[in-house]
C-alpha cells in the first residue's frame, strides 16, 4: 500500500492540509479515549465487585423477615412475635448443614462509641470467639478471650487512631452513652485486643472495616435479645452444595409463613444482580463515548468533502488519462484511513494514561486495569475509531470517483 501512487497522493493531501487534518483527527482521539476509558471504568468496577463477592462465594446468608433495626442501644425489634433467628431455628440449620459446612450465628446493631475524646458511630457485632477465625482475619493482635475484649476494623483504627490496648466506651442499651454507674460502665467499656484486616462489603452484608466485634455474651448483656440472632452465615465446604443446602434449610425453617420466614441468599444471586446493573451502566457509558465518535464522523465527513471539492480538477485529470474510478475512490479512502489511524493511535496512547488515572480516582485501585477484559477496550476503541473514519469517507470517495472528467476539468 505504501508504494501505491494513490496512497502517496493521499499522504500529500494530508500534509498540505495538515492543520485541518489534525483537527479532524482530534475528534477521533476524543472518541477513542471516551469509549476506552468508559469501558475500562465499568469493567474495573465489575471485576472489583466480583472479586469481593467471590471471596464469600461459599457463604449462605440467612436473615429474618421479622427484623427491623431499632434506635441505637435498643437492639433489634420486630412487629411479629419473633425478633430474629431463634435458637430452635439455628439448631435446625446446624442439623441440615452437618459436616458440609460451618454455621456462624451473629448479632449486630448500629450505635455510638467513644475512644478518648473522639466519638464515632458504627456497627457492633456479637460473635462466638471461636467463630472469629473462621470468618475474619486478624491482622494485628489476638482474638477475643475475655468478656470485655473487642476487635475493631482497620478503617476504624485508622480514622479514629485506635490501637491495640486502647479502650472504647460503647453506648449501652438502656441509658445511651455510658454513665458513671460502675457496673454499667464496666459492661459498656471494652479493650481492643486485635485489628481486623480489610474485608470490604461482601455478599454476607457484614462489613467490619468500620465496626467493632465483641463476644456474644457481652453483646447480649448490653443489648439483650439472647438466642435471637440477627443473622446466620453458613460457610459451605463445597460451593457446589450451596443450592442443595439452601433448599433443605428453606424446607425445615420456613414451615409457617404466617410467623415470618427466613430469607436465604448467597453470593451468586447478588453477583447476578450487581453484574447486570454494572453491565447496564457500562453500556450507558459506552453510549456516551459513542456520541463523541458521531461528532468526529461528521467532522471527518466535512474534511473529506472539502478535500474532494478542492481537488476537482486533479480528479478530472486523473480520470481523463485513464485512471479507473475504483483507483480514485481508493485514493480518498486512503486519506480517510490515514486520518483514522493517526487519531486512533494517539487516542490509544492517551486512553491508557487517562484511563489509568480515571480508574484510580474513581475506584481507588488499578489492580484490574491491565487485565485482558479491561485493557481490551483500548484496541477496541481504536478499531471503532478507524472504522468510523473510513465509513465517513465512503460518500466523498464515491462522489469523487463518479465525477464526469470533462465537467471536472471545466471547474474553477
Amino acid at each position: 500500500m505504501i508504494g501505491d501512487i494513490f496512497f502517496q497522493l493521499s499522504v500529500r493531501s494530508v500534509k498540505v492540509n495538515f492543520t485541518r487534518s489534525l483537527l479532524a483527527s482530534i475528534g477521533i482521539v476524543i472518541g477513542v479515549v471516551a469509549i476506552s476509558c468508559m469501558g475500562m471504568l465499568g469493567t474495573n468496577m465489575s471485576l472489583q465487585v466480583e472479586d469481593q463477592l467471590s471471596a464469600s462465594a461459599n457463604t449462605i446468608v440467612i436473615t429474618s423477615d421479622a427484623i427491623r433495626m431499632g434506635p441505637p442501644g435498643m437492639g433489634s425489634s420486630s412487629s411479629s412475635s419473633s425478633s430474629g433467628i431463634s435458637k430452635t431455628q439455628l439448631n435446625k440449620i446446624k442439623a441440615v448443614v452437618g459436616t458440609n459446612g460451618t454455621v456462624i450465628p451473629l448479632y449486630y446493631t448500629t450505635t455510638q462509641f467513644t475512644s478518648g475524646n473522639t466519638q464515632g458511630r458504627g456497627s457492633i457485632y456479637g460473635m462466638n470467639p471461636s467463630d472469629v477465625n473462621e470468618f475474619l482475619t486478624i491482622g494485628n493482635g489476638t482474638n477475643i478471650a475475655g468478656m470485655n475484649e473487642a476487635l475493631i476494623g482497620l478503617t476504624l483504627s485508622d480514622t479514629m487512631g485506635i490501637n491495640v490496648g486502647d479502650r472504647i466506651k460503647i453506648s449501652s442499651a438502656s441509658e445511651g452513652p455510658p454513665t458513671n454507674n460502675t457496673a454499667s460502665a464496666s459492661r459498656a467499656t471494652v479493650t481492643v485486643v486485635g485489628i481486623i484486616d480489610t474485608r470490604g462489603t461482601v455478599s454476607d452484608s457484614v462489613s467490619t472495616d468500620n465496626g467493632i466485634v465483641v463476644s456474644k455474651e457481652w453483646y447480649t448483656a448490653q443489648y439483650g435479645g439472647k438466642d435471637q440472632y440477627t443473622q446466620v452465615n453458613v460457610l459451605a465446604n463445597d460451593v457446589g452444595d450451596i443450592s442443595d443446602i439452601e433448599d433443605q434449610i428453606d424446607t425445615v425453617v420456613n414451615t409457617d409463613k404466617k410467623k415470618g420466614s427466613l430469607r436465604i441468599s448467597d453470593a451468586s444471586s447478588q453477583l447476578d444482580t450487581i453484574s447486570s446493573t454494572l453491565e447496564t451502566l457500562t453500556l450507558f457509558c459506552l453510549a456516551i463515548g459513542g456520541i463523541s465518535l458521531i461528532v468526529a464522523a461528521v467532522s471527518i465527513f466535512n474534511v473529506m468533502m472539502m478535500s474532494v471539492n478542492e481537488r476537482v480538477q486533479e480528479i478530472g485529470i486523473l480520470l481523463s488519462i485513464g485512471t479507473e474510478s475504483g483507483e480514485v475512490r481508493r485514493m480518498f479512502l486512503y486519506e480517510a484511513f490515514i486520518l483514522g489511524i493517526v487519531g486512533a493511535a494517539i487516542g490509544g496512547v492517551m486512553s491508557i494514561v487517562i484511563g489509568y488515572s480515571v480508574v484510580d480516582a474513581m475506584i481507588g485501585t488499578t489492580e484490574y486495569f491491565f487485565t485482558p477484559t479491561s485493557i481490551i477496550y483500548v484496541p477496541a476503541g481504536m478499531f471503532v475509531g478507524m472504522v468510523v473514519c473510513v465509513l465517513s469517507g465512503l460518500y466523498p470517495a464515491w462522489r469523487a470517483s463518479n465525477m464526469d472528467p470533462i465537467d471536472a476539468l471545466r471547474s474553477e
